[in-house]
């Protein structure tokens, strides 16, 4: 009985966040305690963190880390029921499609601005510019094979695609708009052969020469972890997921002075950054909060800025 408590548990909690209904410990900002969302992802966990420790860093007030939220409509309901005060991190393709409803645009500083607005307006909330990085899907290829064909962005390899075998996301491979088919218009090409597989998988055979390329997350540690080199969307084919933090109004109208320490991370965390930092806490199993206290000293907690 004992292994079911925290499934049953789990569920319960996104059943009342989405039902509007809120938990005790889980019920909006205590005084003077700023409440941070965070996702399932090592990503928003570290990111939370570095929140968290900015804030208690140059302010007095408290912080609690709100974590294991399971996605980011989850996250925007707790927002909005006014349980946490702060998202750790958000991106412009997911909420623009899920929380705000809108046909996704490829342009980033199109999807940011259309963020921007539409939270502030329809949510009272602040969306910041990005922190540097997105968590997009990206081509990947081994990194001796790029260096061979001195492939750097996706349209260099239209001259070595046909003899390819490209590993995919199930889920991505059909998809109407932003899927394979739409992918060969865009670019001019179709690879040798294609293969869907779970995104999980794609990474080793990719590293172990069963894929000449495969279909990735950007942000991944295991891009760093198989020494695998990424190609750029020249094109701009994929819809940008450009990270930022995302705060109450309400929260900075009471504590004005946050709004600067939030401004301090944009454009902080590249996307080098970041899959270092997934690195730490993926594959070397270092504990986020750790991570984080080490990223910011090294940055002096960007005191400078």
């Amino acid at each position: 009985m004992k292994k079911l408590l925290k499934p049953i548990l789990a569920s319960t909690i996104i059943a009342l966040i989405l039902s509007g209904c809120s938990l005790p410990g889980l019920s909006g900002s205590t005084e003077n305690t700023v409440k941070i969302s965070t996702m399932t992802t090592s990503e928003t966990q570290v990111i939370g963190y570095i929140q968290k420790y900015m804030i208690e860093h140059y302010t007095d007030l408290n912080t609690e880390i709100v974590g294991n939220l399971g996605s980011s409509i989850i996250s925007h309901q707790a927002m909005v029921n006014g349980d946490v005060d702060v998202s750790a991190a958000r991106y412009t393709g997911t909420d623009m499609s899920g929380a705000l409803g809108m046909e996704l645009v490829s342009d980033p500083k199109e999807a940011m601005d259309i963020v921007q607005k539409e939270f502030d307006k329809r949510f009272d909330q602040k969306w910041y510019d990005s922190y540097g990085f997105a968590n997009t899907y990206i081509v990947a290829v081994r990194k001796e094979e790029a260096d061979k064909h001195n492939l750097k962005t996706l349209s260099d390899l239209k001259s070595y695609a046909g003899n390819y075998k490209f590993g995919v996301d199930n889920s991505w491979i059909n998809r109407d708009v932003v899927g394979y088919e739409p992918f060969s218009k865009e670019y001019g090409f179709k690879f040798g052969n294609v293969y869907p597989m779970q995104i999980g998988l794609a990474y080793t055979a990719l590293a172990n020469k069963k894929m000449d390329a495969v279909l990735v997350y950007s942000t991944d540690a295991r891009i760093k972890q198989f020494n695998l080199a990424t190609l750029e969307d020249n094109k701009h084919f994929f819809p940008p997921y450009d990270a930022s933090p995302l705060v109450s109004k309400k929260l900075l109208e009471k504590h004005p002075e946050l709004d600067g320490i939030f401004q301090k991370l944009v454009g902080k965390i590249d996307g080098d950054t970041v899959i270092e930092l997934n690195y730490e806490a993926d594959i070397k199993l270092k504990e986020p909060s750790i991570i984080a206290k080490e990223f910011l000293e090294k940055h002096n907690y960007f005191e400078e800025e």
